[in-house]
C-alpha cells in the first residue's frame, strides 16, 4: 500500500465516522449551539464539508486570495442535502490526493493561507484528517449537551 492510499484510507475512515455522527442529529437540533459565539451543529457540518473545497485549492497550490466558497448563500436544508452537495468536491479533493507520489508527499511544501505556516504535503494531508477529527469530538460534546443519543461511531 502506498502512502497516498494510506492517507486516503484514513480520510475516508474519518469521514465515515463523521457521517454517522451527523446522521444522528435530529432536524429539530440543527441550530443548537453551546453559546452565541459557537457554530451551530449544522454550521459545523457545513464547515467540515466545505473545507474539502478549500483543501483542494491549497494542496494544488492554487490562489486563495479571492477564495469564494460554493456554499455561499446556500440555505441549510438537511444533513443529507449537505452531504449530497459536498460529494463532488470531496471526490475532487480525494482525486487530487490520489495523484501525489511518495516523493511529492515528502518534499512538496504547502503554505497554509490562514497562518502562513509551511508544512510538508504528507503531513499537511494528515492534519486535514485531524481537523475533521477535532470537529467530530466537538460534535460529540454538542450531542451530549443536547441530551440526545450519541451514535456509535466505533462500529
Amino acid at each position: 500500500m502506498t502512502q497516498t492510499e494510506l492517507i486516503i484510507m484514513n480520510l475516508n475512515e474519518i469521514r465515515r465516522r463523521s457521517i454517522k455522527l451527523w446522521n444522528g442529529l435530529p432536524k429539530s437540533h440543527y441550530n443548537w449551539k453551546p453559546d452565541e459565539n459557537a457554530m451551530s451543529a449544522i454550521e459545523m457540518i457545513r464547515h467540515v464539508l466545505e473545507a474539502d473545497y478549500g483543501w483542494n485549492i491549497i494542496i494544488n497550490q492554487g490562489n486563495m486570495s479571492n477564495y469564494q466558497t460554493p456554499w455561499k448563500n446556500r440555505p441549510f436544508v438537511s444533513v443529507t442535502d449537505e452531504l449530497e452537495f459536498a460529494e463532488p468536491y470531496r471526490e475532487k479533493f480525494l482525486e487530487s490526493v490520489r495523484q501525489f507520489s511518495d516523493t511529492e508527499l515528502s518534499e512538496t511544501k504547502i503554505v497554509h493561507p490562514g497562518n502562513g505556516e509551511m508544512k510538508i504535503l504528507g503531513k499537511y494531508l494528515l492534519r486535514i484528517g485531524y481537523h475533521e477529527s477535532v470537529h467530530a469530538g466537538q460534535f460529540l460534546s454538542y450531542i451530549r449537551a443536547m441530551k440526545i443519543e450519541r451514535p456509535k461511531i466505533w462500529d
